[in-house]
């Protein structure tokens, strides 16, 4: 592992990210949101999801720099006494969680169907394609809102677990598109290679082409891809949870935090509402740059 990471520090991608400050500082934005993430149970200065310690006296209170705040609750409080600093540590673990299995689960059915419909091309290609273009033919939030919806409707008493598994699916339902279309286009290039036409000869196995010769090097543009859309599955996941069909209410993410401040945006008590914002657009906005660097350092012609 010591030597992987040598070989990457030291290799064409390692020095493009030493001396590009964007990629540096997205990199460290991101991973302090991670580290709070998922360190949250110990780093943050209260729980706010355990009800024996709210008290409804520290409701609506001010940042601590604020007349009227403590120095207790840094960000102040929402309407039920909860820490703003804690809530935002926890929602963002769920977001993150959400987002990054959702990606996940997207690339691993976008690479498999494009994989088979660039390698065997024919019949399987055009259902494939053709089933892409009906799901691009739909907005990915309408249909993330449409089974979110029918998922609550049809387990209005699931368990938390199976509310989260029912979000996962539904963003990434649309979002395996973008990877069936990249990795599609580029396995159609490299089957046509001499090392694929080598090991069809040698007789071995088509399945066995596809994951250990094609599938390496048509991973980089995946990679970009998989990156940026870590942020477009947050994003998809806060709206879901700002409209009321997102992540349950006794576990709130992000969208939840800021679909309750919302209610007191316009009463004086911004505070609720715009730190989960802008927490969000930190976590969206070095994700992003950090897809933007990576698209750059794979490119060969920016080198």
């Amino acid at each position: 592992m010591k030597n992987l990471f040598h070989q990457w520090w030291d290799g064409d991608v390692g020095y493009s990210f030493r001396t590009s400050p964007t990629a540096v500082f997205a990199a460290l934005i991101a991973l302090i949101c991670l580290v709070c993430a998922l360190f949250a149970p110990w780093i943050a200065p209260h729980n706010p999801f355990d009800l024996a310690t709210l008290q409804l006296d520290n409701a609506r209170l001010p940042p601590a720099w604020s007349v009227g705040g403590k120095s207790e609750y840094f960000l102040g409080t929402d309407d039920q006494g909860r820490d703003i600093l804690s809530a935002l540590m926890y929602g963002a673990r769920i977001s993150l969680a959400v987002g990054l299995a959702s990606v996940v689960l997207s690339l691993f059915v976008g690479v498999s169907l494009g994989l088979l419909a660039g390698f065997l091309g024919g019949w399987v290609d055009g259902l494939l394609m053709r089933l892409c273009d009906v799901m691009l033919s739909f907005p990915a939030i309408l249909v993330a809102l449409l089974i979110a919806g029918v998922g609550r409707a049809l387990f209005p008493n699931a368990h938390e677990s199976l509310a989260f598994g029912v979000l996962i699916v539904s963003i990434s339902l649309t979002g395996w598109v973008q990877y069936a279309r990249t990795v599609r286009g580029s396995t159609m290039v490299e089957r046509n290679k001499e090392y694929v036409q080598a090991a069809r000869v040698t007789g071995v196995a088509p399945l066995r082409i596809m994951r250990k010769h094609v599938l390496p090097n048509v991973l980089g543009p995946v990679l970009v891809l998989a990156t940026i859309q870590v942020a477009t599955a947050i994003i998809t996941e806060a709206t879901l949870s700002f409209l009321g069909v997102g992540a349950p209410p006794t576990s709130p993410s992000l969208g939840t935090l800021i679909r309750v401040g919302n209610d007191y945006l316009f009463s004086g008590e911004w505070w609720i509402t715009i730190f989960p914002g802008a927490m969000l657009v930190l976590i969206a906005l070095s994700v992003n740059l950090l897809g933007d660097w990576l698209r750059d350092a794979l490119n060969p012609r920016l080198r």
